[in-house]
């Protein structure tokens, strides 16, 4: 059944995924004609319920940017990573309103949560940029799926309906052109706290950057 509010996932995880675990490495899922998404296992591959995070690309991005993101923590956590693209630019609710990029990324969570052994109390979203906004937005509207949010350098969190209070994760460098911290993550975070999230903060010397250090960081929180 659709959901009535388009920020809302349907996907949930099943009790007994069918068929053999993932082999590791990365591979696309073949769900959409165009810009797929992609599926990364993580070295070690999935022994039993692995950590899932969806990992959104920033604006003019794709799939294997928003692995870039997390992939080499990942492989050393057994993170399982998924990596949507947006259908534009960017992704929808950035640009104007939920959209077609949910039922992307609805897709995406439903087919792999059906094959792949997931634990679901370690499933998240992450993003950088305009896909920290959009993990924001999903991460928020969704807090009995996604139980951690990992915002890198967002923006803003898009407007839309409030789920759960999942902890979050915000990094945001200091000297950031793209989007000035005092305008994004230095008023973001007080409201998120303001709302009843319990939140670790951390601002770096740098631009619009991830910095490996903030991303092992995120990944351990992942785990």
């Amino acid at each position: 059944m659709a959901s009535p509010d388009p920020a809302v996932l349907t996907a949930r995880p099943t009790a007994t995924p069918g068929g053999p675990a993932p082999a590791p490495g990365t591979r696309a899922l073949g769900l959409e004609d165009a810009r797929d998404t992609l599926l990364h296992v993580p070295a070690a591959g999935v022994p039993g319920p692995a950590p899932l995070v969806v990992v959104l690309h920033g604006a003019g991005g794709d799939a294997e940017a928003g692995l870039g993101l997390l992939r080499p923590p990942a492989d050393e956590q057994g993170l399982v990573l998924l990596a949507p693209a947006s259908r534009g630019s960017t992704w929808d609710a950035v640009a104007g309103g939920y959209g077609p990029d949910v039922a992307v990324v609805d897709r995406a969570l439903t087919a792999v949560l059906a094959s792949v052994p997931v634990d679901p109390e370690r499933i998240a979203v992450a993003g950088f940029s305009d896909g920290a906004s959009y993990a924001l937005g999903l991460g928020l509207a969704n807090g009995g799926l996604f139980r951690r949010v990992v915002a890198f350098s967002p923006g803003f969190v898009p407007p839309g309906p409030r789920h759960g209070r999942p902890p979050v994760f915000v990094s945001h460098g200091t000297g950031d052109d793209v989007l000035p911290i005092d305008r994004t993550s230095r008023r973001i975070v007080p409201a998120l706290l303001d709302d009843g999230h319990e939140v670790t903060y951390r601002e770096f010397d740098g631009g619009h950057v991830v910095p490996s250090e903030v991303a092992r960081e995120a990944a351990d929180r992942l785990g």
